[in-house]
């Protein structure tokens, strides 16, 4: 059985985390899945939105403790083996930045560790009401200073550093307030909420999207009058295509665009 399940809906990708017996760990067999993954979709012209579940009760409660405890065994007590693993790891992340298509985290149950890293490190995320959100390594002497990374970039410092050095977890609707997650839904409705937020960026022009989403990241880190700098520019090239004119055109004209990228 496929530790990462996919399946296409027309322009959305789905990719399933699927190891439910042990709660979806970033194992690495999981980390190599999901790089592959996202490599191929980023290669991908007929996929615009990619979604991202987990299977069985929860959707991810981070690293496979029992395959660290394993690489602990080594000459070095690990070394090499935790470098490597937290290397690979924040490759992955990062590769979701990377990618033209929105990632979108459709979270349920729990995310917890390096699972509540990658909810961070995803562009969108609707999680079910009852989610717990959690960066609770500190709890078995293991502060989550990776995980740390995407979460401080998601949510205010001190709540970031309060949820980092007591383990303790928040509610959806606490996430949803600090910035986490873009919404919380019933559970039933979690996965037709996070379609139609995926169908609906999918119906954009792919281009624009992709442009637009690596200007976002890119201007973020960039002092004030810099990134009006680079985005002027990210603007002028966008509005030389020949699709844009035809939008706005068309938008003023009161009718759909004939675009030819899709």
């Amino acid at each position: 059985m496929a530790i990462l399940k996919r399946h296409d809906t027309g322009a959305v990708a789905h990719l399933t985390l699927n190891i439910p017996e042990k709660l979806n760990p970033l194992s690495d067999a999981m980390i190599a899945a999901l790089q592959k993954e996202f490599d191929t979709l980023s290669n991908d012209p007929n996929i615009r939105s990619v979604i991202l579940a987990g299977a069985g009760k929860v959707f991810c409660a981070g690293h496979d403790l029992r395959e660290m405890q394993a690489g602990r065994q080594a000459e070095d007590s690990g070394r090499a083996y935790f470098k490597d693993l937290f290397q690979r790891c924040a490759t992955m992340m990062q590769t979701i930045r990377k990618m033209p298509q929105p990632v979108i985290a459709q979270v349920h149950g729990i995310a917890t560790a390096a699972g509540c890293q990658l909810v961070a490190s995803c562009d969108l995320a609707v999680a079910a009401e009852g989610t717990k959100f959690g960066v609770n390594g500190v709890n078995i002497g293991l502060f989550c200073s990776t995980p740390m990374v995407a979460l401080s970039r998601n949510i205010p410092r001190k709540q970031a550093f309060e949820m980092l050095s007591t383990g303790s977890f928040i509610s959806a609707e606490r996430a949803e307030a600090l910035g986490l997650i873009n919404r919380v839904v019933p559970v039933d409705k979690l996965e037709a909420e996070t379609m139609t937020l995926a169908e609906t960026i999918a119906t954009k022009l792919a281009a624009a999207v992709k442009i637009g989403k690596s200007a976002f990241y890119d201007q973020l880190e960039m002092p004030l009058d810099a990134a009006y700098a680079f985005t002027g520019e990210v603007m002028v090239e966008n509005m030389l295509w020949r699709d844009t004119d035809e939008g706005i055109t068309a938008f003023l004209e009161k009718r759909a665009p004939d675009w030819q990228q899709h």
